[in-house]
């Protein structure tokens, strides 16, 4: 049985939903079902990457965040824009005026989730540097591309760069400095990301590799949008945690990571099923000469996350002209986070666990069975994974039917076949009808 203790952001709104099957077939895990003519979501099998919020044209699937009235439940709140919400304004408009615009918009400080992308990047440096063992390491950015591996890739869980991701460090460095200079406790501080992704809101409310994430809520970047450009140009604002330069800045599009790490062979692959098959070669052992591999779930990078209001080509080029105005290379004392890397401050405390998606029995001799009666159906299938049956395809199907979530006849084809086999059968019995009976 898979643990009930799964929290997602994507959500189905169930009265939406006409069971079209158009998630099932763009779901990269399998995890989504059609069943009496509604979908419903496989909760082991999730990995938020909302690839189904894309896709489905009922609108029928949308992402759970947090809402901007949390913030009255702190004294001092900190705003954690990501790389990409700063592509997501007109051409010319500076993080200076957008961070002062987050101000005017209710939050007391910005900090800017950049400025810990520089910081990580120099940490996953040192990391690969000292770590000749294993190649490729694989980027523990994005939460979607961790989710993938925990459920399709468990034996790829080593590669994974054991190194917290960007807005945790931006957290926890906000609450230090906030600690210091205000003398406030940390649950007097509020640290909000403003996030394009809801893979990003599953691992503030579930992390992987920590037991509690240091963000207090996940914004959605369209609804924190709307308020920061109605104040865009109202005052100024100089963070009192200093600002980033272009490497951190380029972490919001696809490839600006490994621009940043600028270390080794590298990498960078865009878009989920993309990197599923990147990862499939990987686990065939194939990409051994890659030192560290990028992998971001939507395609673009960040700048297309479902929850970003900006086309992602257009975002994608406002970025990397926005990092190229900027003067510095990087915001942060490289020899400093170092020596804090030594330490230990930017590792994940928990070891990453694969989640057993696919587990026909708790019961070793009966998952023998219930695999070996699965191939067995398989094989009487038409294999033509057409979806119409509410399972992504045959196999699925399969799955389905020996776990007891689907049957035969949901099949079209075994369906036909078996209403054809009725009838041949009633117009058999119609011949052996006494003649006193055929009226």
């Amino acid at each position: 049985m898979a643990p009930l203790n799964f929290y997602h952001s994507v959500t189905l709104d169930i009265k939406k939903c006409k069971g079209c099957t158009n998630c099932i077939k763009g779901c990269p895990t399998e995890a989504i079902r059609v069943r009496n003519g509604k979908a419903f979501i496989m909760q082991e099998k999730c990995i938020d990457c909302g690839e189904c919020i894309r896709i489905c044209p009922n609108q029928a699937k949308f992402a759970v965040t947090d809402d901007i009235e949390k913030l009255k439940s702190y004294k001092f709140t900190v705003a954690l824009p990501a790389p990409s919400f700063y592509a997501q304004f007109k051409e010319g408009t500076s993080k200076e005026a957008i961070n002062a615009a987050l101000r005017a918009s209710g939050f007391d400080e910005v900090y800017e989730v950049p400025l810990a992308a520089e910081e990580v990047t120099a940490a996953i440096r040192e990391y690969i540097k000292k770590n000749r063992d294993i190649r490729p390491f694989i980027s523990s950015s994005c939460p979607a591309v961790l989710r993938l591996i925990r459920v399709r890739f468990p034996g790829l869980i080593r590669n994974i760069v054991p190194v917290k991701a960007p807005v945790e460090i931006a957290a926890k460095r906000a609450k230090e400095t906030v600690k210091r200079l205000y003398g406030l406790q940390e649950r007097e501080i509020g640290a909000f990301f403003i996030s394009p992704c809801p893979a990003k809101v599953t691992a503030v409310k579930q992390p992987i590799g920590t037991s509690k994430s240091y963000v207090d809520g996940v914004l959605s970047m369209s609804k924190v949008y709307a308020n920061v450009l109605k104040n865009i140009g109202k005052g100024r604002h100089h963070s009192i945690f200093g600002t980033s330069g272009k490497m951190g800045v380029g972490w919001g599009r696809a490839g600006g990571e490994n621009e940043a790490l600028d270390f080794g062979n590298r990498l960078s692959v865009d878009g989920i099923h993309d990197c599923i098959e990147v990862l499939e070669e990987v686990e065939l052992g194939r990409l051994t000469d890659i030192d560290y591999l990028e992998l971001q779930a939507c395609s673009g990078g960040c700048v297309g996350g479902v929850l970003a209001p900006e086309n992602r080509f257009i975002a994608g080029v406002r970025l990397k002209k926005l990092a190229e105005k900027l003067a510095s290379k990087t915001g942060i004392n490289e020899a400093a986070v170092i020596e804090d890397f030594k330490r230990g401050y930017h590792f994940l405390e928990e070891e990453i666990k694969p989640v057993p998606a696919m587990k026909l029995d708790e019961d070793m001799a009966k998952a023998i069975k219930k695999m070996e009666l699965l191939e067995r159906i398989l094989e009487e299938l038409p294999g033509l994974d057409c979806g119409s049956c509410g399972s992504p395809n045959c196999r699925a199907l399969a799955e389905d039917i020996v776990q007891g979530r689907a049957s035969e006849t949901d099949c079209v084809f075994k369906l036909r076949e078996k209403v054809r086999q009725l009838v041949e059968e009633v117009m058999e019995l119609s011949q052996k009808l006494p003649p006193t009976m055929e009226g």
